[in-house]
C-alpha cells in the first residue's frame, strides 16, 4: 500500500482521493475546504444536472471519506524531498511521510514552487497524466490550468494523475471499472 499525500480539497484532489481510497491506498487529503468550489453553481459538470459548489463539496468530500480517505482540516507548510518520497508538514502539526504528492493549490501553487518545478504561462508543467519533473509529483486543478480550469477538468485530472499512481503501484495499467449489484 503506498502513501499518498493530496494537498487541496477541491474537485482534482478529492477526484483523486477518491480513486486511489477505493483502490486501497493510504490516502490523505489536507485543505481546509476554502476551494473556489464555494463561489460556484454547476451546471457543465456532466451527470448532475445542477448543483451548488458547496453542496457539491459536502457530496465530494462525505463520498471520499467514505471510502476511507482521511481528510485533515489544515494547511500545509511545506513540501520536501526526503530519502523515502516526501515529507509534509502541515501547520502545527508533525510532519507525515508519503509515497506520492498530488498538488493542487489553486493560482498560487507556492509548495510546487518551493519543490523547484517548472512554471509555465499557464500553471506548473506537467505530462497528460499531471505529473511533473520530479518522479512521484503530480500537479491539478488551477496550479495545471492556471486559464483554463473547470470543476469537471479538475476532477478528470485527479482520476487520470490517480489511475497513474495506481498503474505505476501494480506495475501495469490499471482500469477502476466498477460493475452494477447483479439482483439476486
Amino acid at each position: 500500500m503506498a502513501r499518498i499525500a493530496i494537498v487541496g480539497d477541491g474537485p482534482g484532489g478529492l477526484s483523486a482521493a477518491l480513486f486511489l481510497a477505493k483502490n486501497g491506498q493510504d490516502v490523505t487529503v489536507y485543505g481546509t475546504d476554502e476551494t473556489a468550489m464555494h463561489f460556484a453553481y454547476l451546471y457543465n459538470y456532466l451527470g448532475i444536472p445542477e448543483i451548488d459548489g458547496s453542496a457539491f463539496q459536502e457530496v465530494a468530500r462525505g463520498q471520499v471519506a467514505a471510502v476511507g480517505a482521511e481528510l485533515r482540516s489544515v494547511r500545509v507548510e511545506s513540501v520536501d524531498r526526503s530519502d523515502d518520497g516526501f515529507t509534509v508538514t502541515p501547520e502545527g502539526s508533525e510532519a507525515d511521510e508519503a509515497d506520492y504528492l498530488i498538488l493542487t493549490e489553486g493560482k498560487n501553487p507556492e509548495l510546487a514552487r518551493s519543490l523547484g518545478l517548472e512554471e509555465t504561462d499557464d500553471g506548473i508543467a506537467h505530462d497528460r497524466e499531471f505529473a511533473t519533473s520530479i518522479d512521484g509529483v503530480y500537479v491539478l486543478g488551477r496550479a495545471a490550468r492556471r486559464n483554463r480550469s473547470q470543476a469537471i477538468i479538475s476532477a478528470g485530472a485527479g482520476a487520470t494523475a490517480a489511475l497513474d499512481i495506481l498503474s505505476r503501484i501494480e506495475g501495469k495499467n490499471v482500469q477502476d471499472w466498477d460493475t452494477p449489484p447483479k439482483d439476486e
